[in-house]
């Protein structure tokens, strides 16, 4: 199946006509999903004949920068009985406070177990929420570490504990 044929099968599952956008000349094919529809077309992506999305590969955090207002949600897919895969990409606004965490998407551990740690670690170093996560804590970073090192405009704390951070 191609990846305009898996967005036409997708568009019919989720009632989405004119709402998924093609990222052109990726490889694997990628659409961009409406953060309303992400968990919907996740669903489709996981459970529907001729689809079935079985390997969840990666879901990465993008920080697109202060000044874009912006951060992205990648998540790459494939299916083994299929042989195809894809990728999908949901924008999210970006909070103007460093420290602050982003508004909520939808957690995709629910539908492939691999999402808990990647979601974990895009929100410990980037600061995205992940709404229903069953364990939404920070994965690399102590528990009261200050702010999203992965973020574009972070600015480390001089000292953690008495310990001097930044050398």
């Amino acid at each position: 199946m191609t990846g305009a044929e898996i967005k036409l099968r997708l568009e019919e599952l989720c009632k989405v006509q004119g709402l998924l956008e093609d990222v052109p000349d990726t490889n694997p094919f990628t659409l961009k999903v409406p953060k309303e529809h992400y968990l919907a077309v996740c669903q489709a992506l996981k459970h529907s004949e001729g689809l079935y999305f079985d390997q969840l590969a990666c879901l990465s955090g993008v920080d697109l920068g202060p000044e874009s207002g912006l951060m992205e949600v990648v998540v790459h897919l494939s299916s083994i009985p299929y042989a195809h895969q894809l990728a999908l990409k949901v924008r999210l606004a970006r909070p103007a406070d460093p420290q602050e965490e982003t508004e909520a998407i939808p957690s995709l551990s629910g539908i492939w177990r691999a999402a808990d740690w990647h979601e974990r670690e895009a929100y410990d170093l980037l600061g995205i929420r992940f709404e229903n996560h069953p364990d939404l804590r920070r994965i690399l970073l102590p528990a009261d570490w200050i702010g999203f090192p992965l973020r574009k405009d972070y600015r480390e704390q001089e000292q953690y504990h008495g310990i001097k951070v930044i050398y």
